[in-house]
């Protein structure tokens, strides 16, 4: 290895030295993992170069068998792992070591703490990598050579995972990449082989590449050197093996090399399809959500191998978007070995193995509902908004979607969304043809809805819904096993059977009684509301405001105001409730001025209460506090 070109100095990217010292004092109980990283960023190397080959088997520069190797020295305190993968140039040094080119980067520093537990938790959903190499060494030297360079392209980079790095245009013969860990004193135990055998029989037994160690033993002063090599993985690809031979163990091993996270996923599926299509699927669910999951142009999508042969590392094709959070292998026995992103997107197989991986996926979710509700309820707590996507992206699936969904109820007026679309019909009383729900900005202002009064006093359940996408939902949804979803904020409410005859009767009574103050109330707020009619939907408040059927409801207009589209203006419809005193009081007002007061406050009550704005709060404020020093004169 020998120098060209003058050593250059370079600064990290603020976020690498953040990242840097939080994992080096978060993930010391973690440490081992860092040989887990560098082993698996090897296999991804050797992947990408047995795929390049097959376009150019040239680029193999007549070494075609890919290996790992891992070599130490206890005196120099020294670990290096060694591939001959497809390697990198210099642009890709520093675009892979100097920065964090990952989406939800901000995000992600936001939300550490200082607490090292929660920290080292957080650190293993945004993916470790490379830098986890510091968690052990002091200094971290790569020598790499890309496949197809010249070999007095080669790069030498070195850091001690502080501020700044260096690099450097070297000669290097061999292609891939060497990573030489100087260790820190107190990390000389990974200068053993028997420790290193254990890591890698461990974390790595599933690399479908060898991984040999070797170790050096020197005699005498000057005398030649002897090296004996030994493959310490099983070197089969694992998602080969049939199901029984796979422990648990190595199936969680596994996930944690595709999917670069230490935590455990939280279920898997791994199924081998023989017939008119031939395919081996491996399908993860995690445990935790990465932090570009709501970025719906993150990177997603499963490894992609045909016949063993790596091909594409994020080929989002094979699953709909809704799961974009699955991470996994497909490994084909049908798609062409120089298959590219044009050809996935035209090919009918991809469409027939899509379909089933999705109701793959959805069917693992369903058996993970009904066997372990506590599993269920982690997972929905962690993806359940994106599953919320569904109904609306897969129409084919819709059914199958919903009776996944979770929500919160009136039945315990817990936040927690634990309550199936099922479990509802179930409990449905007799002569109820529908699912009630309401949809508001926040869990509390839904619970406290002044629309659900007349549901509570009957003793019907009503969905409390206030995720950010679930009136979009619901507008997709529709309906569930031949029941009507409603929102009982929007149209006229019609209990049907549960309503009977004498509840009709005394609301055309009301209706006809207060028909005078309807007209009164209408005109006065006429560029406000759409038209006023008298209410059988509140027991305990005056009044409240309710959009047409077909509308769009205000979390919705809400969402799509916020990203900078123009809506057309519309006017609610208020109701008024003839039990109530204050709209009994208001139909007696003789004074015109109190009456317009009295009006435009139960106006704005109605709004604030479904967690609208006011246009005009001062004017608000102005009236009650005049209407409050009447009361106290």
């Amino acid at each position: 290895m020998s120098n060209t070109a003058q050593k250059e100095t370079m600064g990290f990217q603020t976020e690498v030295k953040q990242l840097l010292h939080l994992m080096i004092h978060s993930l010391y109980s973690n440490k081992e993992i860092f040989l887990r990283e560098l082993i698996s960023n090897a296999s991804d190397a050797a992947d990408k170069m047995r795929f390049a080959a097959i376009a150019d088997g040239a680029l193999y520069e007549g070494d075609s068998d890919l290996a790992i190797r891992l070599a130490f020295d206890q005196e120099a305190k020294t670990l290096t792992i060694s591939d001959n993968g497809i390697g990198m140039n210099r642009d890709d040094v520093i675009e892979h070591l100097g920065t964090i080119a990952k989406s939800g980067t901000a995000e992600f520093l936001q939300n550490l703490t200082g607490d090292q537990q929660k920290d080292s938790q957080l650190i293993g959903q945004f993916g470790v990598g490379f830098y986890s190499s510091f968690i052990v060494a002091k200094q971290v030297e790569v020598y790499t050579r890309k496949a197809g360079f010249d070999v007095s392209e080669g790069v030498h980079w070195v850091s001690a995972g502080e501020g700044e790095f260096s690099i450097e245009q070297v000669e290097l013969p061999q292609r891939g990449t060497t990573i030489v860990l100087h260790l820190k004193d107190d990390e000389t135990e990974f200068a053993d082989g028997f420790r290193l055998r254990n890591l890698v029989r461990k974390y790595s037994d599933h690399i479908s590449i060898p991984v040999v160690m070797e170790k050096q033993h020197f005699g005498e002063e000057d005398a030649p050197a002897e090296a004996e090599e030994e493959t310490v993985n099983t070197a089969t690809a694992l998602w080969t093996k049939p199901r029984a031979d796979v422990s648990a163990e190595e199936y969680q091993e596994f996930y944690k090399h595709v999917a670069h996270d230490f935590q455990d996923a939280l279920n898997w599926s791994h199924n081998k399809v023989e017939g008119k299509l031939e395919y081996t699927s491996l399908l993860y669910l995690p445990s935790k959500a990465p932090f570009d999951m709501y970025q719906r142009d993150a990177n997603r999508g499963l490894k992609l191998y045909v016949q063993r042969v790596f091909i594409m590392d994020e080929a989002e094709q094979f699953l709909p978007m809704y799961l974009r959070f699955i991470k996994g292998v497909v490994d084909s026995n049908d798609l062409s070995l120089n298959v590219s992103r044009e050809i996935l997107q035209k090919d009918p197989v991809i469409d027939s193995m899509r379909s089933a991986l999705t109701k793959r996926v959805l069917d693992m979710l369903e058996k993970m509902a009904k066997k372990d509700a506590d599993k269920y309820q982690q997972f929905w707590q962690e993806f359940g908004q994106v599953l919320k996507e569904g109904p609306a992206e897969d129409f084919a699936n819709k059914e199958k979607i919903a009776k996944l969904l979770r929500f919160a109820s009136t039945l315990d007026d817990s936040a927690e969304q634990n309550h199936s679309l099922t479990d509802y019909v179930a409990r449905m009383q007799e002569g109820q043809d529908k699912i009630y729900y309401v949809v508001a900005d926040s869990h509390n202002t839904a619970k406290n809805s002044p629309h659900l009064e007349i549901f509570r006093k009957k003793g019907i359940e009503v969905l409390l819904l206030s995720d950010r996408i679930d009136e979009w939902l619901m507008s997709h949804l529709m309906e569930f096993d031949g029941k009507q979803l409603q929102d009982v904020a929007k149209g006229d409410l019609d209990l049907g059977a549960i309503e009977d005859e004498a509840d009709k009767a005394a609301k055309e009574q009301q209706q006809e009684k207060l028909k005078d103050l309807v007209e009164r109330v209408e005109k006065l707020l006429a560029e406000q509301v759409e038209s006023v009619r008298v209410t059988n939907r509140l027991t305990d408040s005056p009044a409240c405001l309710v959009v047409a059927e077909h509308e769009m409801g205000a979390q919705m207009r809400k969402l799509m105001e916020a990203a900078g589209q123009a809506m057309p203006s519309t006017k609610p419809t208020m109701e008024l409730n003839p039990e109530h005193p204050l709209v009994t009081k208001l139909d007696q007002e003789a004074d015109e001025d109190r009456f317009a007061d009295l009006t435009q406050v139960l106006f704005d009550q109605a709004l604030l209460a479904e967690g609208g704005q006011l246009q005009d709060p001062s004017a608000y404020v102005s009236r009650l506090n005049k209407l409050l020093l009447e009361l106290s004169a």
